[in-house]
Parts: structure tokens; C-alpha cells; sequence
């Protein structure tokens, strides 16, 4: 990969990841447990800055605290993230980047809520947001409060430092029932006595902070991420709101990650010029919602920033070819922690290719055959001229993503007793049944589900609530919202239905999560570039006189729709070639409807430099107060038909194909994606020219409120 560092200027990060806490317990009784996946996120982090963005090790700053068993992590205490470690970490990072520098902090832990320190800022019963440090427990231990954050970043960004925050962390907390998903936060407000004199600042330079950035003496702790005021001259991305939970999860069903930790490297896995953050949150929130509904990840501040990057950069990201061996072919500089799988393509190019776009200097398609932790074998599939291969070319990433085809399932049993999570006795008699039922209904679902087995992680689980109904649920054990009408255990293809709703949602969130991240043309000079978002909405439409569309309410996370107005949306070609173009609807009662074109056809040509502003209404399904309506954007070089990808509502059988043959590679991959059985688990996209395609969506929430 070429050397960014004279391009974008130095980047420094900090990295703070928290699995091991010690002992503690606050006085209503709870603790902050254990994580398992805060450290791994910290190391996957650091991968990706070192691979991606050529970091010098010098330039990485990290606190962790890994969870070996044992009362105190593995980490020398000068490398544990406690409070004085952070501040003195902050300070020093601050004080090392120079104006222009780029930083990026990143912390993955508990996060949680503390009365206040400051009374004569949020009032006597106000409360702080805080980062839990590792030895909360010491009777000397204090938090990083939100008010002593919003110093630390002031500083910097009074130093023009371009600046980037991650919390993956939440502070509502929560519980979960079973083991399939973690909360990093806990439910419950601290008001265990600390103390009070801050090492970011004197109480008085704090206030002052605090005050210029709320512009009041009162703050609202249900808006946005819930952990500072509306950033000034940095991007904060959160994992959650305020009263939400920030989950970590065995996304490759054995290791834990937080869910934005690991979709924010998978949607930066290839990072592709002009993403910025708001793009970058947009697919942040479809992913992570495919999965905990109870997740929603916060923008808050410069969304419109490149990520990694400025106006004037454009990056192109390869990985270096470490070995040659004539029998097991080309050993790569990348493996499973920057999300590559078997089967994964790659363009070799010489060493010291700079300008990816030059097909021409091509020399041979590789695909992955043996995945490592950080290196992968991949042998030659086909060669493009007779220059031979040398240590240090260059591997261009083309097809990095597969397409989660089957999910797996967990039958969850419940007690007796008469608790929110226990069963009533009449019903608990009849549980185990109506689990075999479901095991004995399995063969319906021709192989999209799976039941899980030994450690693996489930994709969703299957339960009986109170009422005798059969529910589905998150990993997070949050039923999933919509499903109607109910099922009662013990009636007539109540489990065979329970199937076929399984069926559905894998389909819907197969469709959901494709994406082809690397949209580059194999013409010669040429490559995909597409612009979609969301500019406004008005209440009302006339065609014939379109109104100005007016700023979105909240403009820097998902926009809400009343019914009946109508959102504005920017579709633009940027690309040097005619691509056609379509829109689909996700639908909160998952089904998927082609909504432009939105009569015949299957797509309109934009050609090269060519913009439209599209209307669209919002509406609810009926009986629906308040949802979420995901527009999915394709732009291809070839004619193709995504009808393939469209599905009823859930409460109506799905339709299968007629019997239409798939007329290119594209349409292979969607016919797989929509077919009755599918052919394989994963399913890698198509990599021949006529079918270039790019995959973009957008978010917005609709709601009946008046």
C-alpha cells in the first residue's frame, strides 16, 4: 500500500479497550462485570490503523486491560486504563500532534451514569455520563466524567487538531437473558461518594466548557448519544442512544466484539474516497439494526467530514504480498482481523502502484485459499500479462464481502414462576413441546436456518412468551418488532410458521447487508462513483411547483418523517460512464418493494453527471405507530433486474421466482440471495466487468405522532 502519511498529515490515535474491572459493587447491589470483546476491539482497531493507514507504531497510544481469569489484567498497571492514565494520555497526545494532525480515540467499555459532581451545572439531582476506568473498585478510584471530556477535546480542538471520537459503550445498561450478547453499561446511577477534584481542569475552566457548549444551565438527557452536548470542530460517533445498550457479540459465532466496533471496520474495509461520516453512520445504523433493534449508533458533529481524510485526499488501499512459493501461491499482509474470508479476490499489482485505476497494469486475479489472523495464502486464478509476480507488489482488494446466506437459530427454554421472563404453569408444561415442535419444523426451512450448535452464537432466538406465543428475538433477547399476527403454541403449523417467518427475515437481512464495497470499473480508466442522500422534506408536494425541501429536525442523525410528508432525496451519476439505476424499500414489515422506477421497468440510465431530486412519501403499514424505512440504492453498469430481491410482508407467503433465468453475474448473486434453498453459506459477489455495481442506503424514521 502506498504511504499515506505525506498526504493526510500524521494521525495519531488512542486506544483504550476494558475487559478485566476489579472488584467493585455500588450500593444498590450491582457491578461492573467483566467484557469479553473490548480488548479484541482495541487490537482489531490497531490492525486496521497499522495495514490501512500505514500508522507508525509511535503514533498509537494505547491503555487495555485484558481479562486473563485472574484479579488484575494482564497489563503493567502503567498501561491500565484508570482515570489517571487517561487524563495523563489525553494531555500527552494533545501535546505531541502538531495543528493539522489528525486524532482518533477510540474506547471500547463499560460506560455509565454517576450523580453529578457538578450540582451548580446540571442541578442537585443532575447526573454525569461517564467511562467506567479498570480499578473502579479502589476506594480512590474516580470516573472520566463527561464534563472533564468535553475539556480534553476543547483543547485539541483548540489546537486545530482534526479530531474523531468512538464510544462503544452505552451507560443505560441493562440485562440480557442467555449468552449470545453482552451490554457494556450498566442500569443503574452511581451515587457512591468520590471525589471531586478533577485532574482535567479547575472546577471553574470546566463550567465554562460545559456552559459554551449547552448554552444553558440545564441539559436534556434523552437527546442524541447522551454523553456530551453538540460537538464543535470534532466528530463524536456513539454506539447508542442514551437510553439504549451498546451490545458486544461472537459475530464468527466464537469471539466478541461491540457491534460498532465491528461494523464500523467492516463498512471501512475497503475505505473508499469521499466517504465521510455521515455516509459512514448511515450504513453504520442498517447494519448494527439488522440485528439489536435496541442499538441505535449517534452522529453527533462534523458529519460531513472525510473519514480519514480532507477535500483534497484520495485514497487507495492495497496490501503487500509478503512471499512467494511456487506451491501454496502468494502470502498476503492481511487475514481474519481486517474481516477477510476464503474465496475473498484480489488484482495484483507491481510494487509501488500508486493508481489502482490503471487495469491495464494488472497482472494476475488472486482468491484467497487459507485464511490467518494476519496473513492469507491465495493462489493465481488467472494472469493478465507475462510480467512476473515480486515480493512487495501490490494486492488490490475486489470482491471483500460475502453474503450471509444461512443464520442460525437458538431454542431458548424459560422457568416457571411469575416474572417478567418466567412462564406461567399451564404455559411452562407445554414449552418443551412446543421447541420440539420447532426442531421438527426445521426441514421447511431448506437450509436458510440453521439451529445452532456447541458455542456458536445465534442470529436469533425462538422462545415462548407468557401468553403462550411463540416469539423471535435479537441476540440481545429482544423481541423482534412487527411480527404479526401471533403464533399460539400448539395450534395447527404455528411451528412450521415460526419456519417460514425465519425464512423471511434471513432473506430481508440478506438484502439488507449487501453491499459491494469496492465499486471499481475494470475499464480501463474508469471507476464507479455514485452520490445518494437525503437533502430535506416538506409536508406536502406539487409536481407541477416543487417546494424548497427544509432542514431535517436533527440533521446529524436518522431524519423522522411524520406521515403524509414527503422526504427529498439527491441521486447523482458522478461516475465518467451511464449507470442504471434502482431503488428499493425496506419496509418495517419486512417486505421489500422496488420504489423507483415505480411502475415498469427495472431502472432508469443516469448518464454522466446527471442529477435528480426524488420525492418520496412516507407511510405507515397499518397498525404501525412509529418505524424505520430503509431506501437501498443499486447503480450498475449493466441492465439488471432487482426484482429478485423483492419480498411480501411477512405476514403474506412469499412468492418464489417464475422460473426467469439470471441474464449476468449480478443477477446470479440476486437470484441466489432470493432463491427457495441457497446454494451455499456465504456467497461471494460476481467479479466480471458487465456487472459493476454499487449498493447504497439510507435510513429515515416515520411516525403518526400529530
Amino acid at each position: 500500500m502506498n504511504n499515506l502519511s505525506n498526504q493526510i498529515g500524521k494521525l495519531y490515535a488512542l486506544l483504550i479497550g476494558i475487559d478485566c474491572y476489579l472488584p467493585n459493587q455500588l450500593p444498590d447491589g450491582g457491578s461492573y462485570k467483566n467484557l469479553g470483546g473490548c480488548v479484541r476491539d482495541i487490537k482489531y482497531v490497531e490492525d486496521f490503523l497499522k495495514l490501512k493507514l500505514k500508522m507508525p507504531p509511535e503514533q498509537i497510544f494505547k491503555l487495555t486491560a485484558s481479562d486473563i481469569g485472574k484479579p488484575e489484567p494482564a497489563e503493567p498497571p502503567d498501561k491500565w486504563p484508570t482515570y489517571e492514565n487517561m487524563v495523563a494520555m489525553f494531555d500527552r497526545v494533545t501535546e505531541i500532534a502538531e495543528p493539522g494532525d489528525q486524532v482518533y480515540i477510540h474506547y471500547s467499555g463499560h460506560g455509565g451514569r454517576a450523580k453529578t459532581n457538578y450540582p451548580q451545572l446540571k442541578g442537585e439531582n443532575g447526573i454525569d455520563e461517564v467511562l467506567v476506568p479498570t480499578d473502579l473498585g479502589n476506594s480512590t478510584a474516580r470516573y472520566l466524567r463527561d464534563i472533564e471530556i468535553a475539556k480534553l477535546l476543547e483543547r485539541m480542538v483548540d489546537k486545530k487538531l482534526v479530531v474523531t471520537v468512538i464510544f462503544d459503550s452505552c451507560h443505560s445498561g441493562g440485562a440480557t437473558k442467555g449468552d449470545d450478547a453482552e451490554i457494556r453499561g450498566l442500569d443503574t446511577i452511581d451515587e457512591t461518594p468520590r471525589s471531586t477534584e478533577s485532574m482535567v481542569a479547575s472546577d471553574e475552566e470546566l463550567a465554562k466548557t460545559w456552559k459554551t457548549l449547552t448554552k444553558s444551565e440545564t441539559r436534556d438527557f434523552q437527546l442524541g448519544s447522551g454523553w456530551l452536548p453538540q460537538p464543535e470542530g470534532y466528530v463524536l460517533l456513539a454506539a447508542c442512544r442514551s437510553n439504549e445498550s451498546a451490545f458486544e457479540y461472537a459475530f464468527n459465532g466464537k469471539e466478541r466484539n461491540g457491534a460498532l466496533t465491528y461494523w464500523l471496520l467492516d463498512s471501512l474495509d475497503p475505505l473508499t474516497p469521499g466517504l465521510t461520516y455521515k455516509v459512514l453512520h448511515d450504513r453504520l445504523l442498517a447494519k448494527i439494526h439488522s440485528q439489536f433493534q435496541r442499538q441505535t449508533p449517534q452522529l453527533q458533529g462534523e458529519g460531513s467530514r472525510l473519514v480519514f481524510g480532507s477535500d483534497r485526499v484520495s485514497l487507495q488501499y492495497a496490501v503487500n504480498i509478503n512471499q512467494i512459493d511456487p506451491n501454496k501461491g502468494l502470502l498476503l499482509n492481511g487475514g481474519q482481523v481486517q474481516g477477510l474470508s476464503k474465496g475473498a479476490q484480489f488484482a495484483i499489482y507491481p510494487p509501488g502502484t500508486t493508481d489502482f485505476t490503471e487495469v491495464n497494469k494488472r497482472l494476475a486475479l488472486a482468491e484467497i485459499t487459507s485464511v490467518g489472523a494476519t496473513e492469507s495464502w491465495a493462489e493465481i486464478k488467472e494472469t493478465f500479462r507475462s510480467k512476473s509476480i515480486e515480493q512487495a507488489a501490490q494486492a488490490l482488494l475486489i470482491n471483500p464481502k460475502s453474503v450471509k446466506l444461512v443464520r442460525k437459530i437458538r431454542l431458548v427454554e424459560k422457568a416457571q414462576g411469575i416474572q417478567e421472563d418466567e412462564l406461567p404453569t399451564e404455559v411452562y408444561q407445554k414449552q418443551s413441546a412446543a421447541l420440539q415442535a420447532v426442531v421438527d419444523a426445521m426441514p421447511i426451512g431448506n437450509g436458510w436456518v440453521e439451529l445452532v450448535s456447541g458455542n456458536e452464537t445465534a442470529d436469533y432466538q425462538v422462545t415462548v412468551n407468557r401468553n403462550g406465543e411463540y416469539e423471535i428475538c435479537d441476540p440481545s433477547t429482544t423481541p423482534i418488532a412487527n411480527l404479526r399476527p401471533p403464533l399460539k403454541i400448539g395450534e395447527l403449523d404455528a411451528a412450521a410458521s415460526i419456519i417460514k417467518r425465519l425464512v423471511h427475515l434471513a432473506k430481508y437481512r440478506a438484502t439488507q447487508q449487501l453491499n459491494n464495497y469496492y465499486h471499481r470499473s475494470n475499464l480501463p480508466g474508469t471507476k464507479l462513483a455514485f452520490t445518494l442522500e437525503m437533502i430535506g422534506k416538506q409536508s406536502n408536494y406539487d409536481p407541477v411547483e416543487p417546494p424548497e425541501p427544509q432542514p431535517f429536525d436533527d440533521p446529524g442523525n436518522t431524519p423522522t418523517l411524520k406521515v403524509n410528508e414527503w422526504v427529498f432525496i439527491r441521486l447523482r451519476n458522478d461516475s465518467s460512464q451511464p449507470l442504471n439505476v434502482t431503488i428499493l424499500n425496506l419496509k418495517p414489515d419486512f417486505g421489500i418493494s422496488q420504489v423507483y422506477p415505480s411502475r415498469s421497468g427495472n431502472f432508469i440510465t443516469f448518464d454522466p453527471g446527471q442529477e435528480e431530486i426524488l420525492p418520496l412519501h412516507a407511510s405507515l403499514p397499518n397498525g404501525y405507530e412509529d418505524a424505520q424505512d430503509i431506501l437501498k440504492v443499486f447503480a450498475t453498469v449493466s441492465a439488471t433486474d432487482f426484482h429478485w430481491l423483492e419480498l411480501p410482508p411477512l405476514d403474506r407467503p412469499i412468492l418464489f421466482s417464475t422460473g426467469k433465468s439470471p441474464e449476468n453475474p449480478l443477477e446470479e448473486l440476486l437470484a441466489a440471495v432470493a432463491a427457495s434453498q441457497p446454494p451455499t453459506k456465504n456467497l461471494e459477489p460476481a467479479r466480471y466487468p458487465a456487472s459493476e455495481w454499487i449498493a447504497e442506503q439510507v435510513v429515515v424514521r416515520i411516525t403518526n405522532e400529530k
